[in-house]
């Protein structure tokens, strides 16, 4: 794995209604890596994520993209720069699956031959044959479907970063199970570098590269799943207890 940085956290502190939601974050997300956000709920897992696509900025701090402060990014121009997958997909449901798919590249004003021919890249890339899926809406998929198509979504303009948040969540598990294995299949042979998050240790362990560990806003373990198993943190114990055996 290549050990340059894509994204940087320097003395990050975020506070809400002077409350910190995260605190002193200092840790650096390699170019090439799947990096799972793991902790329990309002541990500061998606206020984390959130600080990379600007959708939050720090109240101290600053976290770097390509070596370059968010503030000093064009907020859309940094968000379309970086994938972003969320548990309910965000799809459009007046826009047929094509539509979806095609949004960034359009906006980046591709051609639309140029789009076309993406989309359906895309689609067959996660597993939907284009001719069967494109002109589909997206109340006419099941919850894996839609997942389906919004990893293709978020991958359609090439963005180096790909940000997940509990994409998986609410799927049944083996559902849940099939499109880890395919998306773990996916960034290694795209080469993405990703921030997963996720409460499921499971799932975790499936997919990353580095875990971290949040607890009270801070990360208190960040590194590979073998260093993770080794971790002595309490936080850590508890969640490892929650593994089922292989």
């Amino acid at each position: 794995m290549s050990q340059e940085i894509a994204v940087e956290f320097r003395h990050v502190t975020f506070r809400r209604n002077h409350r910190p939601l995260v605190a002193n974050l200092n840790f650096s997300i390699f170019k090439g890596e799947a990096l799972v956000l793991v902790g329990r709920s309002g541990s500061g897992k998606t206020t984390t994520m959130k600080l990379i696509n600007r959708l939050f900025t720090p109240t101290q701090g600053e976290v770097l993209f390509n070596n370059i402060p968010t503030i000093q990014w064009n907020a859309i121009k940094l968000r379309r720069k970086i994938g972003y997958v969320i548990q309910e997909t965000g799809l459009f449901p007046h826009f047929t699956v094509e539509r979806n798919v095609g949004l960034v590249p359009s906006l980046e004003n591709w051609k639309p031959n140029q789009i076309k021919s993406r989309v359906y890249e895309m689609l067959h890339l996660v597993g939907l044959e284009p001719e069967n899926f494109a002109q589909r809406y997206p109340h006419e998929l099941s919850g894996g479907q839609r997942q389906r198509v919004g990893v293709a979504r978020a991958l359609a303009a090439d963005p180096p970063v790909l940000l997940m948040d509990e994409p998986f969540g609410a799927l049944d598990p083996i559902t849940r199970l099939e499109l880890q294995r395919e998306f773990k299949r996916l960034q290694q042979e795209l080469g993405k570098t990703v921030v997963f998050v996720t409460h499921d240790i499971q799932e975790a362990f499936v997919l990353a590269s580095r875990i971290g560990l949040m607890y009270g806003g801070e990360l208190v373990v960040l590194g590979t799943p073998a260093e993770f198993m080794r971790s002595p943190h309490p936080e850590a114990l508890a969640f490892l207890q929650c593994l089922k055996p292989s």
